[in-house]
């Protein structure tokens, strides 16, 4: 599977809260929560020429308060980079799409219990760059097709769940997010256990491949991610515009 392919797939897992078709590129805003959400995915061609186009993108985000960003995956769009860049949008750190086969993963080591719907104390164990969630984070989480929200309770509430993950299933294809490890609870096993859940969840639903996505400097993640057998298919990185002019009181 090309790149662009993999990406409208991944993409249809992740959803923004408002989603706008430009010709094939796809303008994506939610609030300002993940930059899948709220970025323009620029995977085939736009309707304008690849300046205008830029103008355009940052006219959407601009008029809905959220600085413009283009989600840019490596290779196949280096015309639209280099246009955002001649536009003077900086460079963001690169991501990694990370795949691999479902075939032989073991099964959890420890029980992971799995919802539709993440509740608090999902939401609270989830950690979006080591921060908590803004409001409209459970809104983003659900926009998928039946996503399913995995757990870790290893002591009774309110003490907090030890990891939690997020999974959803299209055209075959397992997509992971949202994998955490509260930091008490670190090195016991607890990620390749909701991997493992997830991965026996999807094998149910038809998924026979899983993909992921690691920026690049997250080592500990990449070394787990490669015992389990993933391979880079490709990678991304985010092209950041100026921001929205602040308006007066």
């Amino acid at each position: 599977m090309s790149p662009d392919d993999l990406e409208r797939l991944a993409a249809r897992t992740w959803r923004g809260l408002e989603e706008e078709r430009f010709g094939d590129w796809v303008l994506r805003a939610g609030g300002g929560f993940t930059g899948r959400a709220n970025s323009a995915l620029v995977v085939g061609d736009p309707p304008q020429p690849l300046t205008d186009a830029v103008a355009t993108v940052t006219g959407w985000y601009h008029r809905r308060g959220l600085r413009p960003m283009a989600q840019v995956p490596l290779p196949r769009a280096e015309g639209a980079d280099a246009a955002f860049a001649a536009a003077g949008w900086e460079t963001v750190e690169d991501v990694l799409v990370l795949t691999a086969c479902l075939d032989g993963w073991a099964e959890p080591a420890v029980p992971v219990d799995l919802a539709p719907e993440p509740d608090d104390a999902w939401l609270a164990g989830y950690r979006y760059r080591g921060t908590p969630l803004p409001p409209v984070a459970g809104e983003v989480l659900r926009g998928a097709d039946e996503p399913v929200f995995a757990a870790v309770r290893l002591d009774p509430d309110p003490a907090p769940l030890a990891a939690v993950a997020r999974g959803a299933v299209a055209d075959g294809w397992l997509c992971v997010t949202a994998v955490t490890v509260d930091e008490r609870y670190r090195r016991r096993g607890l990620a390749t256990a909701v991997m493992a859940a997830l991965g026996s969840w999807g094998r149910q639903r038809g998924a026979r491949s899983c993909l992921l996505q690691v920026v690049e400097t997250n080592e500990p993640a990449l070394a787990l991610y490669a015992r389990m057998g993933f391979t880079e298919h490709h990678r991304y990185h985010y092209r950041l515009g100026a921001a929205p002019e602040r308006r007066p009181d």
